[in-house]
């Protein structure tokens, strides 16, 4: 699978191909960061203090600038149970507790690349998280393939959530603000000062102040959702996409960046950036026993 997506890649213009590799580069080095965090985890330990672990993690590898600042959610917190405003995402003093389920979820920008990654774990075993992260698999399945057929995205957002249903889980993206399962990420210029704003970076969001202005003039929106204005194909570009799964007051989900292009082959039409996460190398190792 690594090596189609690599082909892929190699078949863009050069351009675009260099966009991909500065991508793919944040991409794994934001779940390299998770990885790292997620071993350091121990009792005791706060959202808050995990959420600082992958900032200083990733500041001293070169980060500088946030699509938005990390985030860590622990035991029911993972499924946003009674999650009403924008505040409560944010870190609390919430300890982890053996057995408990946890997710970071970090945004760096880095070399003028953004990417917005999901890491879902268990300090300890948690069966019921071990299966949600198994049946994840097939709504990044499910997903890609309603992309390539020209789907709206609000239709695809919609077959996803009847697909949680039939799996008897509770659709949590949807609450997040506007009920996003995924949005457009691009470019951001390096700045010497790159300041945040309620958790995010200025010079993101006056990127995607900007694509949602120049889609809406289009038609477009640059948020997937399950309102009207999702109503239509994904944009060619990157979006970065996390279904995430609840539980009985259990989360679970990934998010990684999904490539839409302009082409007519279905297989090039769209196709996961990387195919080596965690994630992904977990459910081929599950395949395999």
């Amino acid at each position: 699978m690594a090596g189609d997506t690599k082909q892929r890649t190699a078949r863009l213009s050069g351009r675009r191909s260099a966009d991909l590799s500065g991508f793919r580069e944040v991409q794994r080095l934001s779940y390299e960061c998770a990885e790292a965090v997620a071993a350091q985890l121990r009792p005791g330990v706060t959202e808050r203090e995990a959420a600082r672990m992958q900032r200083e993690w990733l500041r001293e590898r070169g980060v500088r600038d946030w699509f938005h600042l990390p985030f860590a959610w622990f035991g029911d917190r993972t499924a946003f149970a009674n999650f009403r405003i924008p505040l409560q995402f944010f870190p609390t003093h919430r300890k982890l507790e053996p057995g408990m389920p946890f997710i970071l979820d970090m945004a760096p920008v880095y070399k003028g690349y953004a990417a917005d990654v999901g890491y879902s774990g268990s300090l300890g075993l948690n069966p019921v998280q071990d299966r949600l992260m198994s049946d994840l698999q097939a709504h990044r399945v499910l997903i890609l393939e309603q992309v390539r057929e020209g789907r709206s995205l609000r239709e695809i957002y919609e077959n996803v959530e009847r697909l949680m249903t039939r799996q008897g889980y509770a659709n949590r993206h949807r609450a997040y603000p506007f009920g996003v399962i995924a949005h457009k990420i691009d470019r951001v210029k390096e700045r010497r000062w790159s300041p945040t704003a309620f958790g995010f970076g200025t010079q993101s969001l006056k990127g995607l102040a900007s694509d949602a202005l120049h889609g809406h003039r289009e038609g477009w929106s640059p948020l997937w959702s399950p309102y009207h204005f999702s109503d239509h194909p994904p944009q060619p570009g990157l979006w970065a996409v996390e279904p995430h799964l609840g539980f009985r007051g259990t989360g679970a989900k990934f998010e990684e960046i999904l490539v839409v292009t302009d082409s007519r082959d279905p297989e090039e039409s769209a196709f996961w950036l990387d195919d080596d996460l965690p994630h992904v190398r977990r459910w081929a190792e599950e395949k395999a026993a």
